[in-house]
């Protein structure tokens, strides 16, 4: 029984990740798993490993990466073409690379925004954290 619960933190569902990363349409409820099967089409560095019947595991590295683009493109509003030029530049695979080359510049107009900002950030680092520990 405990091999069960250490084969269930190493790799997680396609539902799991939906659900973990709010991946759900908010009239229905169900699992926006179309979603992360598209990004798979459109972002190379997301590589599950596929089972007997099709079935995907993502592990810890590709649950960061689909957080990461999530953020990018739901939060930050970048679109697909940009997301994959800032995943394909060499040094840019995290949050912090991405403040540092200025995407939010535009955002900073107003103390208002500023603290937006910092309460999403601090709800990434958070998720992020616990992505780690778990």
């Amino acid at each position: 029984m405990e091999n069960n619960n250490k084969s269930e933190t190493l790799y997680k569902t396609i539902g799991d990740v939906a659900n973990e990363l709010n991946l759900v349409n908010k009239k229905t409820g169900q699992t926006q798993t179309h979603t992360i099967r598209y990004w798979e089409t459109q972002f190379k560095q997301i590589k599950p490993t596929i089972k007997a019947g099709g079935r995907r595991y993502y592990s810890k590295k590709d649950i960061k990466i689909i957080s990461y683009i999530k953020f990018l493109l739901k939060d930050k509003g970048l679109t697909i073409n940009g997301v994959k030029k800032m995943l394909n530049e060499k040094g840019t695979h995290s949050i912090d690379d991405s403040i540092n080359l200025g995407v939010y510049k535009r955002d900073f107009s107003s103390t208002k925004l500023i603290k937006n900002k910092v309460k999403n950030i601090a709800k990434i680092i958070k998720e992020l954290k616990n992505l780690k520990d778990g």
